[in-house]
């Protein structure tokens, strides 16, 4: 299946099919998921070039589904990806995610394989803290997190983006960097909690919260009376 025409109308109507399976309510990811693995079953062309301009085409519908299933797509041929694979996914977090929902779902799975696989290009990745749109700030942080979880992030400064965002007036960035700083307080307890104790006084409270949830009771107490 190579028409791309052919094939987002196809998508459209597995779609539709799926919204009246459900009766008209709003369609769960896990069920949307499910869809992109069949779809991408049938397609005769797997090679990164014919799966990223599929990724596009759908990303071009602007519509919420439909990129759920060009991410997961993305994530499928991650075997594939190259050097100019960064500036490819780089433009798509620019061009098409509008939300927390796209950026945590993009970055937490392709975009974030991609800096798995090649951590030089965390240097690009700050700039993304200086960024007017909210969801470029959140990806700054968001991106690390599959990183982090893996052991993978030697090469990675998470706490030098922490600092850029530290202040941000965004609270779905907040929660975003707080969220990062949670994951790695996992690998690296006592870093996180001696920062969490230095930038008490200036950090937003909502991040401060998010990074202590996975620490013990005893010393999220202790940080809680700072």
């Amino acid at each position: 299946m190579n028409l791309m025409s052919n094939f987002i109308v196809y998508v459209k109507k597995h779609l539709d099919n799926l919204t009246l399976t459900f009766g008209g309510e709003h369609i769960k990811t896990v069920e949307i998921r499910k869809l992109s693995n069949n779809l991408y079953r049938e397609l005769d062309d797997k090679s990164k070039a014919n799966v990223f301009k599929i990724c596009e085409d759908l990303l071009e519908e602007y519509n919420w589904a439909m990129g759920v299933i060009a991410y997961d797509f993305a994530y499928r041929v991650r075997k594939q990806y190259d050097d100019n694979t960064f500036s490819i996914f780089e433009s798509w977090l620019i061009k098409y995610v509008r939300g927390w929902g796209d950026c945590d779902d993009f970055c937490t799975h392709a975009f974030g394989e991609l800096l798995i696989q090649k951590p030089e290009c965390f240097h690009k990745i700050i700039s993304w803290t200086n960024r007017e749109e909210f969801w470029m700030r959140r990806a700054a942080a968001v991106i690390l997190i599959p990183s982090i979880n893996q052991n993978k992030y030697s090469k990675l400064e998470p706490f030098l983006i922490s600092d850029k965002l530290i202040k941000d007036d965004n609270v779905l960035v907040c929660k975003g960097y707080g969220w990062m700083l949670k994951v790695l307080s996992i690998k690296e307890l006592e870093l996180v909690y001696n920062y969490l104790v230095n930038n008490r006084e200036i950090m937003p409270r909502v991040s401060f919260r998010y990074a202590i949830e996975k620490m013990d009771k005893h010393m999220k107490e202790q940080l809680m009376r700072l």
